[in-house]
């Protein structure tokens, strides 16, 4: 492939088979697709997207060391219909927290460079919403255009309840 062409993949699995065979020379993914990968010592991790280093990978450093300011970290949260009834909602949150808080599932998000948020499905609300207004600046001030016909917007109290928290940081 030509140098700075760019290829798009359905999935991790084709792009990181690319990437080992040498038919790419690089690119973005999260850690528990390519770990394995880079313990194995078949890529060489550049850099971890993440605000700060991460204790798994702790000799690589941040992109933000080299683009202050930079973090675009990938997580992961369960969201309700805006119909769920309240008592349901915490108790989702009640367990999921629980959940999360078990030491065999902490240790195996650690290994994938993972770490377990929990909350309240208030913080999770929170959270979303400085998403939207972080990515949503990013968006006007690089002046980016969809090439799809976009989803139309619903606000996001308009169409869930706050949501059981829990964010997996890669």
């Amino acid at each position: 492939m030509r140098p700075g062409h760019r290829r798009r993949y359905r999935g991790s699995t084709p792009a990181l088979t690319d990437l080992i065979s040498g038919q790419v020379q690089v690119m973005f993914d999260t850690l528990s697709s390519s770990m394995e990968h880079i313990r194995a010592g078949r890529l060489r991790a550049l850099g971890v997207m993440s605000g700060t280093r991460l204790d798994v990978l702790p000799d690589i450093p941040t992109v933000a060391g080299a683009v202050p300011g930079y973090e675009a970290s990938i997580w992961f949260g369960i969201g309700v219909p805006k119909s769920t009834p309240p008592e349901i909602i915490m108790r989702l949150n009640r367990e999921i927290n629980a959940g999360l808080a078990n030491p065999r599932l902490k240790a195996r998000l650690a290994e994938l460079g993972g770490a377990p948020l929990t909350g309240s499905p208030a913080d999770f609300g929170k959270f979303i919403a400085s998403g939207i207004e972080k990515w949503g600046k990013v968006i006007r001030t690089a002046h980016i255009k969809g090439g799809v016909r976009p989803i139309p917007y619903v606000p996001f109290r308009e169409r869930y309840l706050a949501a059981p928290h829990h964010l997996f940081w890669w």
